[in-house]
């Protein structure tokens, strides 16, 4: 299995449904993963990345806790599988020396990965069939055009659909 590290991006909301999608971007090229994901996930995943402290442990911080207290670290994420259009994700733990996964919803890990700050990964397989490379606007040199139809990628018209109702303005998540 080649895993590609990611990192979180940003946390677009429709501006049609208000439904919201976690923009993961590989650390080192420009590929994005988006994936839907719910609105407590979305604010789970955007308190932590600001460092907002609320009054009491929300689910993801009462995990934490657990898996602390247990004598459990986690070393990281990973989104492993995409299934008809159903993304799956693994937490990938140490206990007692013991290397253990944890079958877990993508946003439920990584809003645990933000919080003990491990790595990110997603399945180069599932980046195959759901990443995209955003094309920079205006003309690109003769050179950089693709040479082969296989050579640009075209996202699935689901995808294409959603992507058009997305506010994509440079905010970060939560800021306006």
């Amino acid at each position: 299995m080649a895993l590609v590290e990611m990192v979180v991006d940003s946390i677009r909301v429709s501006l049609l449904n208000g439904q919201r999608v976690l923009i993961l971007k590989e650390k080192y090229a420009d590929r994005y993963l988006p994936i839907w994901i719910g609105p407590h996930e979305a604010d789970a995943i955007a308190l932590e990345l600001q460092q907002i402290q609320v009054p009491r442990p929300l689910t993801h911080d009462l995990l934490k806790n657990i898996i602390h207290e247990l004598g459990a670290t986690v070393s990281s994420v990973i989104v492993n599988d995409l299934n008809n259009e159903t993304f799956y994700a693994r937490i990938l733990m140490d206990v007692g020396g013991r290397q253990i996964e944890v079958d877990s919803r993508p946003s439920d890990a990584i809003a645990l990965a933000v919080r003990v700050k491990v790595p990110i990964y997603a399945d180069e397989s599932v980046m195959e069939r759901a990443g995209v490379t955003l094309e920079e606007e205006g003309p690109r040199p003769e050179r950089e055009k693709p040479t082969k139809a296989e050579d640009k990628v075209e996202l699935p018209p689901i995808f294409q659909e959603f992507l058009k109702t997305l506010d994509l303005g440079d905010q970060e998540p939560g800021k306006s």
